[in-house]
């Protein structure tokens, strides 16, 4: 029965093609900035722009897994790795071949106004700082007497952010571990974040928050390296466990809060809508992805050679 479900799906993609001729992408508000670069690329290469939406890694991966066919989007960005949970729903749908491609690498920046007091934490002074079970200071020299006596407040990625994803793994969970609760008080309680204002959740526009930092000398903001990496004139990153973020500390993975980036497409849809395989070619081509690729430009940091050959095997 699910055989020919999915036959039927298929037949009616390919019969239906003509109704859309553009690519669309949902996804990652994080790997946004690198695939809206690829798209604008993709589109001075003789095929109609992509259009790229931010709803964020767990939106994005409900919208890709709803199911097969021009009212489904064809790709998604995400800044971690596709959930069990998720694949489970992709299959329910009928979306079995999936291509995943690991784009390159990002660090999670703890930030604030650039010319402000840089702070070095670690991962379980940031978890002291953050975690609704947690010690709950309400000043910074609370955690630590080398911190000022400043109140704490700290903007974070919202539930749907795979960047809160990666965040509580390798943050809120780590740290949980530091204190020693983590088996009394297990996994979904390690990483709930406060709620008692200390901790605000913003939406998925990481441009928001660069720029409610540079107005608010106080407030800290945590998203992906590339919004660092081009505002540096408004921001700074704070140092994690004395290591500060970089390119090389994100590719060599010594900075403690780096993460792989990854596009996930629908290997159903390649040769019915317009330029799948085109797009993906771009995506891991040198000019794109290659150690001086213009992706480098913009914040990404490259995969090793090896990985970035395994990539591009892939995309084959």
């Amino acid at each position: 029965m699910k055989k020919l479900f999915l036959l039927f799906t298929l037949i009616t993609l390919s019969a239906t093609a003509f109704a859309r001729e553009q690519i669309k992408i949902v996804g990652s508000s994080t790997v946004y900035p690198f695939t809206t670069v690829v798209a604008e690329k993709h589109g001075r290469n003789g095929f109609k722009t992509p259009i790229v939406e931010s709803t964020g890694t767990g939106g994005g991966m409900k919208l890709f897994c709803a199911g097969l066919g021009p009212q489904h989007p064809d790709f998604t960005n995400a800044s971690r790795a596709i959930k069990g949970s998720e694949k489970e729903l992709c299959a329910k749908n009928g979306v079995t071949d999936i291509i995943e491609i690991k784009v390159g690498n990002d660090g999670i920046v703890f930030a604030n106004k650039a010319g402000e007091r840089r702070m070095n934490l670690t991962v379980g002074e940031l978890w002291k700082a953050m975690a609704e079970h947690g010690p709950k200071p309400t000043n910074w020299s609370q955690i630590h007497p080398r911190f000022p006596n400043q109140e704490i407040k700290i903007m974070a990625p919202p539930p749907t952010s795979g960047t809160r994803d990666a965040w509580n793994s390798l943050v809120m969970q780590k740290g949980c571990a530091m204190a020693g609760v983590h088996k009394s008080l297990g996994k979904k309680k390690c990483v709930q974040f406060r709620e008692d204002g200390v901790v605000e959740e913003a939406g998925e526009n990481d441009t928001l928050i660069v720029r409610r930092l540079a107005n608010d000398p106080e407030t800290f903001g945590i998203f992906g390296f590339s919004f660092l990496d081009q505002n540096r004139d408004q921001i700074q990153g704070s140092l994690i466990d004395n290591v500060e973020i970089s390119l090389d500390s994100i590719q060599n993975y010594s900075y403690p809060i780096s993460r792989p980036l990854f596009v996930y497409a629908k290997k159903a849809h390649v040769g019915v809508i317009p330029g799948m395989q085109e797009f993906m070619d771009e995506y891991v081509s040198d000019a794109a992805m290659g150690e001086y690729g213009y992706l480098s430009d913009e914040g990404l940091v490259p995969l090793s050679d090896t990985l970035l050959n395994l990539v591009r095997a892939s995309v084959e």
